[in-house]
């Protein structure tokens, strides 16, 4: 059989780190001559990107190795990423149709995968992530059915915050050279690609580890400054509170290439549960310096990450951390329910929360997750922002949709030609949880009744 009759299906659960690295897997297997498939199809190859930083995760992991391995009575199913890093004979237990390869093999993944299909010794394995010392992840210029790309620059965490597991399964922080991050980010842009979100399991650790030392400011300088990438906005993911320096504010206020948009992870607002959990910061700190992004930046959409049902979260600091956030002037919250990860430290605390109260936790979070972004949303109405046209209608309306600089989804009419451009859209008003838009921008606002033509939201 040719090599590229071969079929191989994959599918990714987890982070936006691990959507990279299953973008560059498939971009791999497709220049090797295989074909991709929808995980749903029959494949002779189906490769699971697994997460561990939850038990669903871990359930759902499991899931999809089960579910491939009723798709096919032939096929080879492929686990690697988190889990299997953490759990390997775990893995291979459950059929001897899968093989294993760890976060170090997944660089190797499309070759030991080729050598498989056509009968040649493949050695999966999972390797001990703690003896990585370089950023070996492969790069994938394309990211099929999507506007915005992603860029992994930096991986794995020298951090030890205890309810955490994802420092044992991906191992130190390592960082892409600046020199290779340039090249990925022209070869996004020539791809087509106005938005490039730079990313990593601990984003602010960037240039730590290389030799001169560098800082991520030193690399968010370059990318603003390159003239190859002036058409091109550049989003950052999530950087912790302790690693916002001045450079980096002053960066994102005063360029219009870094989009208004951030993640901070604060995950308790109680002073206690914050020592407990080896957070490096106090409340304190963290609302003196929300408060100075949104002084130095008015329109900085600020999405908050928090956990619920950490060991020794009482009723009282479950209170203490509500009200903590619905002081802060936040877009919105990445709310998160605790999940108890053997191996970390706050596995064995007392006070561990049960599921019931985590889940009415987890409720009370989201609707205020949900106030916060309309109140935020609905500041803009009337503006004019720019928009990154994506390359589908949305299904319900047919109209063109689209992301602001500063992460509001925006609905309006226009034609297909503007997909995958930035185009300068009107806000007009609030429909449920989207804005919708009036283009092109600079014409009369519907909303005060113009009969020159249909209204366009």
């Amino acid at each position: 059989m040719s090599k590229k009759s071969y079929r191989f299906a994959i599918t990714t659960l987890g982070c936006k780190v691990n959507q990279c690295d299953s973008a560059a897997i498939v971009h791999q297997m497709q220049e090797r001559g295989l074909c991709h498939v929808p995980f749903a199809d029959e494949a002779d190859c189906y490769i699971i990107n697994t997460c561990v930083v939850t038990s669903s995760t871990e359930a759902q992991s499991r899931q999809l190795i089960r579910r491939a391995l009723r798709r096919s009575e032939q096929a080879v199913v492929v686990v690697t990423g988190c889990y299997v890093q953490k759990n390997p004979a775990k893995v291979l237990a459950m059929s001897p149709r899968v093989k294993v390869a760890g976060n170090r093999e997944k660089k190797d993944l499309p070759h030991l995968i080729e050598r498989f299909l056509h009968g040649c010794n493949a050695d999966f394995t999972v390797q001990d992530i703690a003896l990585e010392r370089l950023f070996s992840t492969p790069f994938a210029d394309t990211f099929a059915g999507r506007t915005r790309a992603s860029l992994k620059i930096q991986d794995g965490c020298n951090g030890r915050c205890a309810y955490c597991i994802v420092p044992s399964v991906r191992g130190p922080s390592r960082s892409l050279p600046s020199d290779q991050v340039m090249e990925r980010m022209h070869a996004l842009t020539a791809n087509g690609f106005r938005e490039i979100v730079l990313t990593g399991i601990h984003l602010g650790a960037w240039g730590l580890d290389l030799t001169p030392r560098m800082a991520l400011s030193d690399i968010v300088t370059m990318c603003i400054r390159d003239p190859v990438l002036q058409s091109t906005r550049i989003r950052l993911s999530s950087i912790e509170p302790t690693e916002w320096c001045d450079d980096i504010i002053h960066l994102l206020a005063g360029s219009e290439k870094l989009c208004h948009h951030v993640h901070i992870p604060v995950q308790s607002g109680d002073p206690d549960l914050l020592q407990s959990m080896q957070r490096s910061y106090t409340p304190d700190f963290f609302h003196e310096l929300v408060m100075r992004l949104i002084q130095e930046i008015p329109d900085l959409n600020i999405g908050i990450d928090v956990i619920t049902g950490l060991p020794g979260e009482t009723d009282e600091r479950f209170e203490t951390t509500l009200g903590f956030l619905e002081s802060l002037p936040a877009g919105y919250l990445h709310v998160f329910p605790y999940s108890r990860r053997p191996g970390t430290p706050a596995a064995v605390m007392p006070g561990q929360v049960v599921p019931a109260v985590i889940r009415e936790r987890m409720q009370i979070l989201r609707q205020l997750s949900d106030r916060k972004k309309q109140a935020f949303y609905k500041r803009f109405a009337g503006t004019v922002m720019e928009v990154l046209v994506e390359g589908r209608r949305e299904k319900s309306t047919g109209l063109l949709r689209g992301i602001t600089g500063n992460y509001i989804p925006v609905l309006f009419r226009g034609d297909d030609s503007l997909m995958g451009t930035l185009q300068r859209v009107r806000l007009v008003r609030l429909d449920g949880g989207v804005m919708r838009g009036f283009y092109p921008a600079g014409t009369s606002n519907p909303s005060h009744g113009s009969d020159s033509g249909p209204r366009q939201y």
